[in-house]
């Protein structure tokens, strides 16, 4: 039978929101939480949890079963991370350097949800009208969240229809950073970049930066192969994306992509507990064990086997 894991606690950067998603989601599981958000929202969070303990109260629930805390000291996380035999997971959600800390420093067991350094790579075969509609609402859409992508991969032979419509597209609003082939195929057209687009060399750190901004990475690859094989060693097994009319090449990237979602044809942007029909989210897993992706309620469960009998023994 499925029951709840027990006491959750989430280490959180920033969004209040967060506060009243996941209280909702464990008292919705049977679990109690402990919340500590960022010090920059701390009056908004201490506001949420005082109304939804009297919610909890006036409906005759368990109020104790949301607490937050709210010290604003950093010394909390530690006491968090620490709490064998009090709280039985923590997760964090944020920037790199809290998901850091957390898997670093924790004793007790951790969901790890992760950051978001996410690819599109456009095969030979994709449709380059499609292809900058869904680039630009993976960028520009919300820059600043886990499931924006970061970098774009582009088929070597897609160059020359690609580049010069996406120049254009992200003209003036996002910053390119090309490796030499798709920079040289963004001019080669009209001799010149759009005038309202900034353009810059790549560098090797790119390929391995959560820009969390109006900034992308392009880089030329020569197969299907190798954008995986770029993907495997600088992605963080969040969310990636093909864009390919090539059965074929889909069913390759989605086999060999390691990654909690793999899209086809598709934004990066789907990645999240509402679109995926879970309803508000914990964040999003990049681990391997018991949650993956979106998280919703049945990460916050786990089994419970029940086993009847007549007398049998083992011999």
């Amino acid at each position: 039978m499925t029951v709840p894991i027990g006491v959750a606690s989430i280490i959180y950067e920033s969004r209040p929101n967060v506060t009243a998603d996941c209280a909702a989601l464990a008292y919705k599981a049977g679990c109690s939480i402990l919340l500590r958000g960022s010090s920059s929202a701390l009056e908004s969070n201490r506001a949420l949890v005082r109304s939804i303990k009297a919610g909890l109260k006036e409906s005759g629930g368990i109020e104790d079963a949301a607490a937050l805390a709210d010290s604003g000291s950093r010394d909390e996380i530690d006491l968090i991370l620490k709490a064998r035999g009090y709280i039985d997971a923590v997760l964090p959600r944020g920037g790199k350097e809290l998901i850091r800390r957390v898997v670093d420093n924790a004793r007790v067991p951790v969901i790890e949800t992760g950051e978001g350094n996410c690819h599109i790579f456009v095969d030979s075969s994709a449709d380059i009208e499609q292809a900058v509609q869904i680039i630009a609402n993976a960028k520009l859409q919300k820059p600043g969240v886990c499931n924006a992508a970061e970098t774009v991969l582009v088929h070597k032979d897609a160059l020359s229809a690609l580049m010069p419509k996406l120049a254009s597209a992200l003209a003036g609003k996002a910053e390119l950073r090309c490796d030499a082939s798709s920079k040289t195929a963004i001019c080669a057209a009209t001799g010149a970049a759009p005038a309202a687009l900034v353009l810059k060399d790549a560098v090797d750190e790119d390929w391995e930066t959560e820009f969390l901004d109006y900034i992308l990475a392009v880089k030329t690859v020569a197969s299907c192969d190798e954008a995986v094989t770029h993907i495997n060693r600088y992605g963080t097994k969040h969310s990636e994306a093909i864009l390919t009319n090539d059965l074929k090449a889909a069913e390759k990237f989605r086999a060999q992509v390691d990654a909690a979602c793999v899209y086809v044809n598709a934004s990066t942007r789907f990645t999240d507990g509402g679109e995926f029909g879970f309803g508000a989210e914990l964040g999003i897993s990049t681990q391997k064990f018991h949650a993956r992706g979106p998280m919703g309620l049945e990460a916050l469960t786990t089994i419970k086997y029940l086993i009847s009998g007549s007398g049998q023994i083992r011999i």
